[in-house]
């Protein structure tokens, strides 16, 4: 059935699903089992009401079909959050911990029309110059190097130690950043990920970071993608090229991270699957993306006005998320999940909106978890699976940490630690920076200056 617009009148008093009050989607409860959310949810029809965090409110779309009609239908559920009705009278407040992934940025992600066409083409163009086989000779570099970092402790957290920080050195690589300037980028992105906090603080960091960027690839142009960005035909301002590569990166770090943590979980799970019964790491891979996307709910649209959407009518101007995770294991999918599908399932969205970047997305992953194995082929939890913490919030879907034991492994060159490697041990690696640059700040090594101080890349 296709949405229908027009004047349908919104849920009368009486209606269950005008009183029924919106699901948090963020707190240790949610976290703990949000697949049991998703099925409450699920009898309420195909979308139901839910809270991103306190105060934002928004239409959980559950059903996977419905999820389709909402992705692939640009010209009545558009990305442009200036439209958010809520935050625009008010009701939201500026410093939700939201807001950095929800409010309006010239981008592709959060534009439509001709303007998305420009944007999007900007990006799969110089996304498409990176060379795949360059791509994964620098993830098996930085994965040797992180590995050297633990290897002869005998115990890691692979998250803190390995997942978190694999992709945000490689894509420092990829974009051409320096070392200053990639030491902000890896603590701006993690920050507005997690929607904590300090998530204004870390996206203000990261703002300035990037502009610094696009400054610097004017000047001192290279083979990376933030020169061919600077340099396409689009002709993109300093303000759209920065927000090309928030988008840009924030879709790559964060979420890569959560699908190698959760694969290598799955591989390390002897009780049912994994490596002792054979399992394949590109069959994990396909696992989480359809059971436990790393991009559990986001996607936000905006009805360009009262549409009908089965039994529901969704406000115009009011945000609809699309939740991956609950459509991917929509019970009506029987065929597709019986055969894990690899066109089915929704962990990198549908429509003009779908990621550009699937293909670069599972070199990574594949990389990074076979280089681990390979180097410590006797790795095994440290916790029993279901002592795992999962990290709190409405968008992801990712473990707090991933405790391994292994037999320890000599280093195989010796470059000096990092200098806040003692310090990540014991807390995460990219603290919130604060919002001002003092001289102290500019000179503090992170890790991407200590990679560079290593391969001088």
């Amino acid at each position: 059935m296709d949405a229908q617009t027009g004047s349908a009148p919104l849920p009368p008093p009486g209606c269950p699903m005008h009183q029924q009050p919106p699901t948090q989607l963020y707190g240790p409860d949610f976290a703990a089992d949000p697949y049991a959310t998703y099925d409450r949810l699920r009898a309420h029809g195909p979308t139901a009401p839910v809270e991103l965090a306190p105060g934002v409110e928004a239409t959980l779309v559950t059903q996977h079909e419905a999820a389709l009609r909402v992705l692939q239908n640009p010209a009545l559920f558009v990305r442009d959050s200036r439209r958010w009705k809520a935050l625009n009278e008010g009701r939201v407040s500026f410093d939700s911990p939201v807001l950095p992934m929800m409010y309006y940025r010239p981008n592709c992600l959060f534009s439509d029309g001709a303007e998305h066409l420009r944007f999007r083409k900007a990006v799969t163009d110089s996304l498409g110059k990176v060379n795949t086989s360059r791509l994964a000779r620098d993830a098996e570099q930085i994965a040797d190097y992180l590995i050297d970092q633990f290897g002869d402790r005998g115990s890691a957290d692979l998250l803190k130690d390995y997942a978190k920080l694999l992709p945000m050195l490689l894509f420092n690589q990829m974009f051409g950043c320096p070392a200053d300037i990639g030491d902000r980028v890896t603590r701006g992105v993690a920050g507005i990920f997690d929607g904590h906090g300090d998530a204004a603080r870390a996206n203000e960091e990261l703002t300035t970071a990037l502009l610094e960027l696009v400054a610097h690839k004017r000047r001192h142009p290279g083979e990376d993608v933030t020169t061919w960005l600077v340099q396409h035909s689009a002709g993109l301002s300093d303000e759209e090229l920065k927000d090309q590569l928030v988008v840009i990166m924030s879709a790559g770090i964060e979420p890569q991270s959560s699908l190698v943590c959760s694969a290598l979980l799955l591989l390390l799970d002897g009780r049912t699957h994994g490596r002792g019964a054979g399992m394949l790491v590109e069959d994990a891979l396909d696992n989480v993306l359809w059971n436990s996307p790393p991009v559990a709910n986001f996607a936000i649209h905006y009805p360009v006005q009262d549409i009908r959407l089965d039994d529901v009518t969704l406000p115009a101007n009011s945000p609809v998320a699309i939740s991956f995770a609950a459509a991917n294991t929509d019970p009506q999918l029987t065929d597709a999940r019986l055969t894990l599908s690899k066109g089915a399932h929704l962990a990198y969205g549908a429509g003009p909106h779908s990621c550009p970047a699937k293909s670069m997305s599972r070199v990574i992953a594949l990389t990074a978890i076979e280089r681990l194995l390979n180097a410590l082929p006797d790795l095994t939890l440290a916790l029993p699976q279901e002592k795992l913490e999962w990290r709190p919030g409405p968008f992801h879907r990712s473990v707090t940490s991933l405790p391994v034991h292994f037999s320890p492994v000599a280093p195989r060159r010796l470059p000096p630690r990092p200098p806040t490697a003692p310090q990540a041990r014991s807390a995460d690696p990219v603290p919130s920076a604060p919002s001002t640059r003092t001289d102290a700040h500019r000179k503090q090594k992170g890790w991407w200056s200590s990679f560079l101080d290593v391969f001088r890349v």
